[in-house]
């Protein structure tokens, strides 16, 4: 019998990737600005993709809470979350991450955040979900893949 392991064992934090990209999307755009205006509308677009970014995490947040498990990945869960926002997307937190890559530097002004998802989500795919999803595999079996065979891993 394998013996279960206690946490995901991820190499960098999510939130510190997504910050990484964040910052470096405003960076870019002070640095090197794109030679594209912004209209009021894609900064009201942005303010709206940030604010729906921060709703999905709080949501995400919200039914672990319910759920009574850990959002934190470095301890050990025994209860897998599927209800609410995790009925439409695995990482409904990830997600909210992306839209607020693409949304602050754009209610900014600023572009570079939409070239910077792809990075992030490769990023996101390869050095967090990878090993979340391998943990969870481990822990929850055929509850784990019967859920991915209903929800997307993104959208």
């Amino acid at each position: 019998m394998t013996k279960s392991p206690k946490s995901v064992g991820l190499r960098i934090p999510a939130p510190i990737l997504a910050m990484i990209h964040i910052t470096m999307a405003i960076l870019l755009g002070w640095l090197a600005p794109l030679p594209i205006s912004t209209p009021a509308f894609v900064k009201w677009l942005g303010l709206g993709l940030t604010a729906l970014g921060f709703v999905l995490g709080v949501l995400s947040l919200i039914e672990f809470r319910r759920a009574r498990a850990s959002s934190d990945p470095k301890k050990p869960t025994k209860v897998m979350v599927t209800s609410g926002v995790y009925r439409f997307t695995r990482n409904p937190i990830y997600l909210g991450f992306v839209f607020m890559l693409i949304g602050l530097p754009l209610n900014m002004g600023v572009y570079w955040g939409i070239l910077l998802v792809f990075p992030l989500v490769t990023f996101t795919n390869n050095m967090v979900i990878k090993h979340e999803e391998a943990y969870l595999e481990k822990e929850f079996k055929k509850e784990f893949a019967e859920y991915c065979s209903r929800v997307r891993r993104w959208l």
